[in-house]
């Protein structure tokens, strides 16, 4: 079946790709190429192609200048000014100037369709004072800001594009990005062409990128090996050993930010009562997860920010697995035994995690239906709140807020399950509201006493990056968030 998928591919690369061509496999199909309405973290890896961003985020997780050149805070903590560069244009000729990030902006934190509204709710007016300046006002202060528009709420399109198009900027994007969209077919290929006009077009050395969406990691390695592919992302843990061992790859690894979770419907899922959640976690060890379907190469854990980052808390460690303590927690909470859906995305990885924990959870007295869909609908299934549980990854951001707020938070744009706690909203609204790091780790600290007792999130481990290019391929930065930046890249051959 690998074999048949293999030529495949290299059957639907009608041509022979030019020596300028990068051909990146990637984990699934975006959903849409709308900032605003994303919400996958395959599509990030293409917006890094298509669409600048106001502010970009080093190897080491500093920000660094994109589109603004320069920021400064208000004494106060209530505005910040960005300083534009002014060699930045669009893909259709429009200036990218202050007034077209203020268009963006607005979209983002009003429109109907705009899923970063809850990342920018404080943010009260945004202002463009000269062509190159943008002031960014806000209600209350607002550390994790910079962070925001570092991701797709810092991606700007064409405000021309915006007032033709509409919601039909999803199909045919026109950002200011390295590369534009040349042609997309669903579930097959996005192609894309080099943009002359570029401000860093210098450092761009591919003339067109064509991401072909192979879900199994398998599969793409096979078609890496073959020559029909000359990068892929997320690599499989199952193939790392294998593709370290061929002379004609590379294997490109760096420590993610990003962590793999199990996201649970409080509301109107079968794992509405506390209880019978704190059976399937004592069901379960992450250990044997992370050695069984992940070879080891993760990192076992039950937060949201990594084990030895700032705001991890080690003394907060997972309850031991005891399917004994399981068995009885369901029987107070009145089952003998304890049926529920899992949904998974349609990834070898994916799986194979699920049906440990269907395995492990069985002996705790669960009965786990698994229920496998393509990713885009397992996101469509999770955001209409259609799920008891789901198996998902989060891609991980450089501030803590972007990697607990979104989830946990009652506003969250993330909170599927309807959790609420006016404990946890509380301390996260302190956190948010100061840049001091004892400070913030104190309040994610009271908002982690209450949500990890309530459990509305099993987090099951953090990942380890892992790519693999051809020899040729050089230049390519690994960075924690994952997203493959084309500055510098060059295809090789």
């Amino acid at each position: 079946m690998r074999r048949i998928a293999a030529l495949l591919l290299s059957a639907v690369l009608a041509a022979p790709a030019g020596a300028q061509t990068l051909r990146i496999g990637i984990g699934a199909d975006p959903n849409v190429l709308d900032p605003a309405m994303s919400g996958s973290f395959v599509e990030r890896v293409v917006f890094s192609a298509l669409c600048d961003k106001l502010v970009d985020v080093g190897p080491d997780l500093s920000f660094r200048p994109e589109l603004a050149t320069r920021w400064q805070w208000a004494a106060d903590g209530l505005s910040l000014t960005l300083t534009l560069r002014t060699d930045a244009r669009f893909h259709d000729g429009t200036p990218l100037d202050a007034e077209a990030v203020r268009i963006n902006l607005e979209r983002y934190r009003s429109a109907r369709e705009s899923r970063r509204r809850g990342e920018l709710r404080p943010v009260s007016a945004v202002e463009a004072p000269a062509p190159d300046t943008v002031v960014i006002r806000l209600s209350e202060p607002f550390a994790p800001l910079l962070s925001v528009l570092s991701d797709r709420a810092g991606m700007i399109m064409s405000p021309t594009a915006l007032a033709r198009l509409g919601e039909r900027i999803r199909d045919e994007p026109v950002c200011s990005g390295p590369f534009r969209l040349t042609r997309r077919v669903p579930q097959d290929r996005i192609e894309m062409e080099r943009f002359p006009g570029h401000w860093n077009a210098g450092n761009i050395h591919a003339e067109r990128l064509v991401f072909l969406p192979i879900p199994d990691g398998t599969v793409r390695l096979l078609n890496l090996r073959a020559g029909q592919l000359d990068i892929i992302e997320r690599l499989s843990p199952s193939d790392v050993a294998e593709a370290r061992r061929d002379r004609r790859l590379q294997v490109v690894e760096a420590t993610a930010i990003a962590y793999q979770t199990m996201a649970i419907n409080t509301a109107t899922g079968a794992l509405r009562d506390p209880r019978v959640r704190e059976a399937l976690e004592r069901s379960i060890d992450r250990a044997i997860i992370n050695q069984v379907a992940l070879e080891g190469l993760f990192v076992p854990s039950n937060q949201p920010e990594a084990p030895g980052t700032p705001y991890h808390f080690a003394e907060r460690a997972p309850p031991p697995r005891d399917p004994a303590r399981a068995r009885a927690l369901l029987r107070e909470a009145g089952h003998d035994r304890f049926a529920f859906t899992l949904k998974v995305a349609n990834t070898p990885v994916d799986s194979q995690v699920a049906q440990i924990v269907q395995a492990m959870a069985a002996e705790g007295g669960f009965d786990i239906r698994i229920e496998t869909l393509e990713s885009s609908t397992m996101v469509a299934a999770t955001q209409r709140g259609d799920y008891d549980a789901a198996i998902v990854i989060w891609s991980g951001r450089p501030d803590p807020d972007g990697n607990i707020a979104i989830w946990l938070a009652s506003d969250g744009f993330l909170n599927w399950g309807k959790y609420a706690s006016a404990e946890v909203d509380a301390a996260l609204a302190a956190a948010r509201r100061s840049t001091d790091t004892a400070t913030r780790r104190a309040q994610y600290g009271l908002a982690a006493d209450r949500w990890m007792a309530d459990r509305p999130h099993l987090i099951l481990y953090h990942h380890r990056w892992f790519w693999a290019l051809r020899a040729g391929v050089q230049g390519f930065q690994p960075s924690p968030d994952g997203i493959i930046r084309f500055g510098g890249l060059r295809p090789g051959r």
